[in-house]
Parts: structure tokens; C-alpha cells; sequence
């Protein structure tokens, strides 16, 4: 009997899963099903009122029933004949599941019904773990496709592609024609077909076949090669996966592989000519990329490329507005940029501005001192840091300011010098960047800041300017000292502290001021001051405790105040070791520079990483509408929906693992690596959750995990995605890789994640293997995920509502559109759930399309004679089913379900144009 692997936390079951363990042969065709089924396994039989029956299950070895036991019944009743089942569902998708008491307890991967007899009865079953559910529907499904000729099939056709095309390979080797190659090339020859697999494993795995075949030698034959390269290369998951599409064969057709990429990967526009180009990039087969066949090494080649990596594509380059005032974006920014260590007695390093700049950083800091020699020098004061000159940053930013990214940099200037050592830095600068500084002043027609794009190649000065009537070459202004408050003690009374500390003064030189343009330093002191005083080109610069205590105390002011000011906020200095704040506590509130310490890596840095990497990792990111539109209202710490933006359902299912490293430093286990998975999302106080699934003994290799999440996003375009992989063990968990998205990056079907380390290098050959679904987005399996668009659970409709302004004309107006609205949600959600009722009446998940829907009663519109019981008739706008002469009472349901269907989304289409242009109406109005 195979096991599923469970484990709680400090809790150690002496259980395992069955994919992860080492000694098992893995399940990798369905031959190797078929095997599975005669020796039999442990399922729950399920029956309505919530009973669960324990029984063993097992195909006669003659393949022409199923049985189980122990029974109650005769032993030839407990049994089914396998040509009297008509179809077998995977899922919970028969009424018995629906509606039984414990639903959600029982694992949707782990259930599956088969449906036997002229009354379409059904057996519902629950495995042990997704594996074994997959071995039986696999199995089955050939049976019914082949019946007694199955064995006979799979034997003439097995792995054919595959066995021809290493044969060949073998052959190229074997350049003596001896009939057998060295062990170390045949080690070398799999680990580079497969780079993730360790040599020692390969090797091992040849020296158990051989001393099982009780053989002397090294010499590794043609058919110990495809055998071991059989056990090693494929990976299960996968090979369910292909078969899932493949209408019970090894291989996948160009209409199988257009059936995958636009149910699954959510390819729109998929035509044969694009399946074939696919199967010639990836199948390593000649005789697969001749026929148009794609095998299970060109299907795992082809999900494990760059064309099914979960980030979008589409967001690797530049892909939003950058003509909008630079106010409405967040920006990539960095605190003390020159430390490569701690901020308190770290080293000072212009490696520090070149790592920044070359991440896609847009605002670095200089905190200028007079130096020896008349030379201005650049560390943190009041502190025991090194020092660097002036002159060799400015160099350096000139040469790596546009490297990664050609918007405009600022250079946030904390300056403490002399008058004397101004000058000398404006003569650098001036010398140095030349034209790259933007020295423009602001137009005072304008209420808000250029555009990213106007400021192209430009370099912003964020600095202390002089008031517009200082006539001399000098004069003084306030001073802007983070430093200064190392000493200090940050309690409840910090942000007095820090009001207090800005109110020293200096003096400013004339010429440095005059480099200043559209980002002035002033100093913040209320929000309805600057509502009515504020020029939209100054800048306010937030202590982490004073942002903190605005972001939780006037959450919506602050929000509308950075819908046109950019504020700036840096770590309390009370983090003498560099740690970082958490960003999103201040992007949620607008925020636009959000200061990072990027010497110090960890959670905080991977969500800035993961952040910006949207938008071509140009630095520059569009904050949501919500955030910018002149006439909204948005609280940061909504625990809610959001007015005005459409909540998502993200389905998330973590199936397997591939090559985990074993923790850095850590040696207490040797090489075993119990991992398991956390998925963390990270926005809007109402969006942050995560999930964990079980821990995988003794398995880094290829742990299967198949366990599904499901979380609500509320604010999708400041959600992020965190997949966390760490290591379970007594004495403290170990992180082993991590990687971090944000969810508009999000590709939905079978993806690959690729891992980093807790530095941020990639993790070479590491991966997650994942399947995603998102409410309203293509692919993943649906037109609609389940949750939003699915009736189970939802007591009452939910209507749009409108939010009053208290402006007589406008609310008259809007008023009027409440009622289109509402008409609108009215026939959207009357044609999802007919279409959801259709889907269940099939056999299928809401996840189903409705080609897939097609597919799967089409064994039924025929009768036992070949005679159709039910025509599709394609020749009217809507494709409609007539029945022919007396049909079964279940396939009279479906039909009805099908026209129901049909005729809600006749009317769907009918009205939306009318409804639509009232809506449009109240917008002009």
C-alpha cells in the first residue's frame, strides 16, 4: 500500500510520500499503472451522509474487473466490469461528493469517481495522495480506450520516440561500435541531458542495476542506459500531466498541445502551426519532430524553459505609462548607498552605488562631509564608517546612472560641508555629469511634477534650496541631519525628536542650490498645511517612525497627499545593523521613495527586488488608479474589498520541487533535506496571508507536494507573491531558496519558479513546479477560476454601491447608473452560473472550459449501436443539441443545462451594448 507524507510541524509520522521514495520505481507510463492497479491500493470509498468506507482495491489480473475488499457483498458484486465504465472524473465532481458533509476535507487532486452501468452510477474514491489517484484515473482510462488489447498497445507503442532517439544518442557514443560505453560517460552523458541531477546519484543509480543483474564491470550497456536515464529523467507529475491531454497516449498531437496551451497556459490565438513550432524546438526525437509528436522529454523540455517561467514575459520590458508626473509611480531608492555593511561602523564602498544602480535603483543617497585636502568625503556622520571622496562616486554614477535603466536618477544630497567644499562639489558635478543634470526650474503654470519619460537620461538633485529672494552668493537654511539622530533615543516621543533635530540651520552656496530643480528638501509639518501650501516640485523626507505613525493614523490623508507630492522615507537610525523596514508599509499608503538598505539581504529586500521587477525593471513602477485619480478615497489599512476595483481569487497548487540545495552552512544532517513550501502574499492589510504545505522526508531531489491554496486579493496591483522553500529540522528551520513576484507578473497554468538564494543569486537548476489560476484571466484551466464566479457560498448577490460625494450634480448623476449596473451583474451572474451548473452536469471543476466540457460528453451523444442520441448543431449563431428519439433521464439533464446555458449568454450578449452605453452616458454626464 503506498502512504501519503504528512507531518505536522515537531510532529515526526514515520509516514512518506509515495512519489518521493528513493527505493520505489517511479510511475512514469501507463504500463507502469496498470502494475500499480494489480498490486492494488488503499482507497475511501465514499457514500452519501458522509460515510467513508476503508477498502482495498485491485485490478484481476486478467484486466476485466475491478474489485475491492473487504465487502459485505458477494465477492463477485464488489466488483465492476471494466467495459461497463462509461467515464472516470477526476475531482469532486459527482453529486454524491457535492454533497457530502465532509467536502472540504477531502483533497480535490486525491478524488476521483468512476461511472459505470446503462444508469450512470457512480464509485467515488479518495487515494491516499494525488499520485495514486492519477495512477488509477490513468489506468482506467487506457482500459476503457483499449480494453483487453491495452498491454498489447502500450507494448507496440511504449516510449518509442524516446527509446529511438537515446539509442541514437547511445550509438554516437559508442564510437567502437563495442556495444557498451564507460561508466563516466554514461554518468556525463545523462547529467547532461539533465544538469540538475548530482553525478554520485547517477552513478549509484547504474551500480544498483548492476548488482541487482549480479554483473561485474563498469561497462554500461544500450539498455541499462535508457533504463536508468527512464528512472532518473522522468518526472511523474509531468508524465500525468501529458497524459491528461493526450486522449490516453505517450505522446502529445499538435491538436493535444493546442488543447494544453489554451486551456492551461492561457495562449490566446493557438493554431496548429504554432503547436508544431513548439514540438520542433523541444522534441529531442527526430521521428516526434517529423510526425508532429511531442514526447515526454520534449514536453518536460518544453516546461522547464523560459516559455513557461511563471513571470510574464510581457513585463520584462517597459510596459507601462511613463508619461504620467512622477508622483504616481513608486521608485526603486536606496539608504546610505555607499555602506556595504552595517550603518553604524560598516565600510564605505563605491561598490555599494554600482551594485544600486545595476538593480535598477532610480534614487541613491551622498551624505557629504568636508573632507581633508579640500576634498568632500561621503560616510554616515556621527558614526565609526569609512570614508570615500566625493569626486570618485560622482564618477562612477556618471558612468553606471542609465546601466540598468534610462530614467531619470536622483541623488538624494544630505549635505553637511563647508561653504568652501560646496563649491568644490558643484564643480565636480558640474565637470562630471554636464549635461545629465536637470537644472530646468519648475514651471509654476504646472500642478504637477515631468513625466519619466520628459526626464529621460536626466539626473535630479533632491537637496536644501535657497528661498527665491536670497540676493548674496550664500544664506541659510535648515538642516536635514539623519545622522544626527544615531544619538538620539527614538521612543513614543521620536517624532517630536525629529521635528526637533530639522530645526538646526546652515549654510547653503548658491551654486548648489542652483542645482537643485524639482526636487527642493522642506520639511513636513501637517497634512492641511500642505494641501494649501505645499509646491508640487518640494519634497518631505519621513522618518520611519513618523511615516509608521502617519500610514495608521490618517491613512487616506496620506494617500491623497502623495497623489501629488513625493515623499521620501528612510529606516529609523536606530538600525545600527542596516536591517530593512518592510516597503509595503508604506507603498500601500502611496509612498514613492521608500529608502532600502541593499547591502542587507533578507525578506524586506526580496519583496523590493520582486517589486520592481515589473516594468522592465526600469526603477520606476505606476501606482494603482486608485492612488492617483484626483476624485477617490483609499485607506491603506482596509482590512476589506476595495471601492471601485474588482477583488481576484488566486488559485495556487505547489506539485513539486527539482534540485534543492542543501542550506548553506548548515551540516547537521549531511546531504538530507526535508523541505517544504511556504506561499506568502504580501499587499493591503487585507491581501497579506500564507500557506504551508507538508514537509518531504529525505527528498530535495523531486519532493512532490500537491497541495492547492486559494487566497482573496483585494488590491491586486500591490499584491506580491512569495514562494519560500526552507528546510525542516529540530533545532531551527534553514532557508534554502525563495523567490518573489508580483501578482500582475503572474503567468497562469503549469509554470516553473525558479529559486533564489538569500542573496539573490539564482540557484542554478532549483525550481518550484506550480499550476496558477486567477479570477478573470486566461488559462489555468477556465474561462472562470472557482470563488468569484462560483454560487457555492454566496448566501446573497453583491451589487456595486456608489460612494457619495456630496456634490449635488455628480451624485444626480451617478445615481443614474446604478441601476444599468446592477442589470449588468444581474446577467453576468445569472450566465456564470448556468454555465457552472453545465460544468457539473459534465463531470467537471469550474475550472473546466467549455471545449474541455464538450470533450468529455461526447462519449455519451452515442449510442451502443454508433447511432447519435444527441446532434450539435453548428449552423446557427449559438450551437445548439437536439436530441434524437429517447435518450437516457441524465443526458436529457445535460441537454437542458446546455440550453440554459446558452440562452444566458444570448442574452448576456444581447444586452451588454445597451447597458453599456447607459453607463458610458452617466461617465460623459
Amino acid at each position: 500500500v503506498y502512504q501519503d507524507g504528512t507531518k505536522q510541524k515537531r510532529e515526526r509520522k514515520k509516514t512518506v510520500s509515495f512519489s518521493s521514495m528513493p527505493t520505489e520505481k517511479k510511475i512514469s507510463s501507463a504500463s507502469d499503472c496498470i502494475n500499480a492497479m494489480v498490486e492494488g491500493s488503499e482507497l475511501k470509498k465514499i457514500r452519501s451522509n458522509s460515510r467513508v468506507y476503508h477498502r482495498y482495491f485491485l485490478l484481476d489480473a486478467d484486466m476485466q474487473s475491478l474489485r475491492w475488499e473487504p465487502s459485505k457483498k458477494d465477492s463477485e458484486k464488489a466488483k465492476i466490469d471494466v467495459k461497463s465504465i462509461k467515464e472516470v472524473r477526476t475531482g469532486k465532481n459527482t453529486d454524491i461528493f457535492r454533497s457530502n458533509g465532509i467536502y472540504d476535507q477531502i483533497s480535490e487532486d486525491c478524488a476521483f469517481s468512476i461511472i459505470y452501468g446503462e444508469n450512470y452510477e457512480s464509485l467515488d474514491l479518495v487515494a491516499n495522495s494525488a499520485d495514486i489517484a492519477n495512477i488509477w484515473v490513468t489506468g482506467l482510462r487506457y482500459l476503457i480506450s483499449y480494453g483487453k488489447h491495452t498491454l498489447d498497445m502500450i507494448e507496440s507503442s511504449q516510449d518509442n520516440m524516446r527509446t529511438s532517439w537515446l539509442s541514437q544518442m547511445f550509438s554516437e557514443s559508442d564510437v567502437d561500435n563495442l556495444g557498451h560505453i564507460p561508466l563516466c560517460n554514461a554518468v556525463q552523458f545523462i547529467k547532461d541531458l539533465n544538469p540538475g541531477l548530482k553525478n554520485n546519484k547517477i552513478e549509484l543509480k547504474f551500480k544498483e542495476l548492476h548488482r541487482s543483474k549480479e554483473k561485474t564491470g563498469t561497462e554500461v550497456t544500450k539498455e541499462e542506459f535508457i533504463e536508468v536515464f527512464h528512472e532518473l529523467c522522468t518526472r511523474p507529475e509531468i508524465y500525468f500531466l501529458l497524459v491528461q491531454f493526450s486522449s490516453n497516449k505517450e505522446f502529445l498531437d499538435t491538436k493535444d498541445l493546442m488543447m494544453f496551451l489554451e486551456a492551461e497556459q492561457g495562449m490566446a490565438h493557438v493554431t496548429e502551426e504554432i503547436s508544431l513550432e513548439i514540438i520542433q524546438k523541444y522534441e529531442p526525437a527526430k521521428e516526434g519532430q517529423e510526425k508532429g509528436c511531442l514526447s515526454i522529454d520534449g514536453f518536460t523540455n518544453y516546461l522547464t524553459s523560459p516559455d513557461c517561467h511563471i513571470f510574464d514575459p510581457e513585463h520584462k520590458k517597459v510596459c507601462q505609462d511613463m508619461k504620467q508626473p512622477l508622483s504616481h509611480y513608486f521608485i526603486n531608492s536606496s539608504h546610505n548607498t555607499y555602506l556595504i555593511e552595517d550603518q553604524f561602523r560598516g565600510p564605505s564602498d563605491i561598490t555599494g552605488y554600482i551594485r544600486a544602480l545595476k538593480m535598477g535603483c532610480r534614487s541613491v543617497e551622498l551624505d557629504v562631509w568636508d573632507g581633508p585636502d579640500n576634498e568632500p568625503v561621503i560616510y554616515t556622520g556621527h558614526t565609526m564608517t569609512s570614508q570615500i571622496v566625493f569626486r570618485s562616486v560622482i564618477d562612477i554614477i556618471n558612468k553606471y546612472a542609465f546601466f540598468a535603466s534610462e530614467y531619470p536618477l536622483i541623488l538624494c544630497l544630505e549635505n553637511h560641508c563647508s561653504i568652501k567644499q560646496q563649491k568644490v562639489m558643484v564643480q565636480h558635478m558640474k565637470k562630471i555629469l554636464g549635461d545629465k543634470l536637470h537644472t530646468q526650474s519648475p514651471n509654476i503654470e504646472q500642478s504637477y511634477l515631468p513625466s519619466p519619460e520628459s526626464l529621460k537620461g536626466k539626473i535630479l538633485i533632491k537637496a536644501k534650496k535657497l528661498s527665491s529672494n536670497c540676493s548674496g552668493l550664500e544664506g541659510d537654511v535648515t538642516d536635514e541631519d539623519e545622522g544626527a539622530e544615531m544619538s538620539q533615543r527614538v521612543g513614543k516621543e521620536g517624532v517630536e525628536q525629529q521635528n526637533l533635530m530639522t530645526g538646526k540651520r546652515f549654510q547653503l552656496c548658491k551654486d548648489l542650490s542652483e542645482l537643485v530643480s524639482i526636487c527642493k528638501s522642506v520639511q513636513f509639518k501637517e497634512f492641511q498645511v500642505s494641501f494649501q501650501l505645499q509646491k508640487y516640485w518640494e519634497v518631505c523626507s519621513f522618518n520611519e517612525v513618523l511615516a509608521s505613525k502617519y500610514a495608521n493614523e490618517n491613512p487616506g490623508d496620506f494617500v491623497n497627499y502623495n497623489k501629488r507630492f513625493l515623499a521620501r522615507v528612510f529606516p529609523s537610525p536606530m538600525r545600527i545593523d542596516s536591517s530593512n523596514m518592510n516597503p509595503q508599509d508604506f507603498w500601500k499608503c502611496g509612498c514613492q521613495i521608500v529608502a532600502m538598505n541593499f547591502q542587507t539581504p533578507g525578506l524586506m529586500m526580496d519583496l523590493n527586488i520582486g517589486w520592481f521587477r515589473q516594468n522592465g525593471n526600469c526603477g520606476y513602477v505606476l501606482r494603482p488608479a486608485i492612488m492617483r485619480e484626483e476624485v477617490s478615497f483609499f485607506s491603506a489599512n482596509t482590512k476589506d474589498t476595495v471601492p471601485g476595483v474588482s477583488p481576484q481569487l488566486l488559485h495556487i497548487k505547489i506539485i513539486s520541487g527539482q534540485n534543492f540545495p542543501k542550506p548553506k552552512g548548515s551540516g547537521a544532517k549531511g546531504d538530507v533535506v526535508d523541505p517544504y513550501v511556504y506561499v506568502e502574499i504580501h499587499g493591503i492589510p487585507a491581501d497579506c496571508a500564507e500557506q504551508r504545505t507538508k514537509t518531504m522526508h529525505q527528498n530535495g531531489d523531486n519532493p512532490i507536494f500537491d497541495e492547492s491554496f486559494e487566497f482573496q486579493i483585494n488590491l491586486p496591483e500591490l499584491a506580491m507573491v512569495r514562494f519560500v522553500v526552507l528546510d525542516d529540522d529540530y533545532i531551527g528551520d534553514e532557508f534554502i531558496g525563495q523567490y518573489t513576484i508580483p501578482f500582475e507578473c503572474l503567468q497562469t497554468g503549469y509554470r516553473h519558479v525558479p529559486l533564489q538564494s538569500l542573496t539573490g543569486e539564482i540557484l542554478a537548476h532549483a525550481s518550484l513546479f506550480v499550476h496558477v489560476a486567477i479570477t478573470n484571466r486566461r488559462g489555468g484551466g477556465k474561462p472562470h477560476k472557482r470563488g468569484l464566479s462560483v454560487r457555492k457560498g454566496k448566501k446573497s448577490r453583491e451589487y456595486a454601491s456608489m460612494r457619495t460625494l456630496w456634490i449635488k450634480t455628480i451624485d444626480e448623476v451617478f445615481k443614474n447608473a446604478l441601476q444599468p449596473i446592477r442589470d449588468a451583474t444581474d446577467l453576468r451572474e445569472n450566465m456564470q452560473n448556468a454555465v457552472v451548473s453545465f460544468k457539473e452536469l459534465c463531470g467537471l471543476s469550474p475550472v473546466a472550459n467549455l471545449m474541455q466540457c464538450i470533450l468529455a460528453v461526447s462519449t455519451r451523444l452515442v449510442g451502443p449501436d454508433n447511432t447519435p442520441l444527441v446532434v450539435l448543431n453548428l449552423n446557427d449563431q449559438y450551437p445548439t443539441m437536439e436530441l434524437q428519439g429517447i435518450v437516457p433521464e441524465v443526458l436529457k439533464k445535460i441537454v437542458t443545462a446546455y440550453d440554459m446555458m446558452i440562452q444566458t449568454i444570448r442574452t448576456l450578449v444581447e444586452n451588454t451594448d445597451s447597458l453599456y452605453e447607459k453607463i458610458v452616458q452617466c461617465q460623459k454626464a
